[in-house]
């Protein structure tokens, strides 16, 4: 699986960071960005991070 942030939407509240950091990290521009794999170890909580998102910004595929 793969994680995307949709830089527009995004408003760097950093929930998504605080939930699975190994995937989503802040960028130059200081909004989130997927830094990381979404694997076996990490795919609850960065879906987790996606529901959670205020803005609806992360899309996992």
């Amino acid at each position: 699986m793969k994680a995307y942030v949709v830089p527009e939407r995004c408003i760097s509240c950093g929930l998504c960071i605080g939930m699975c950091g190994s995937v989503f990290d802040f960028n130059e521009d200081g909004k989130s960005e997927a830094v990381g794999e979404v694997t076996n170890d990490n795919a609850e909580d960065a879906k987790a991070a996606a529901r959670g998102c205020p803005t609806e910004a992360i899309i996992i595929e």
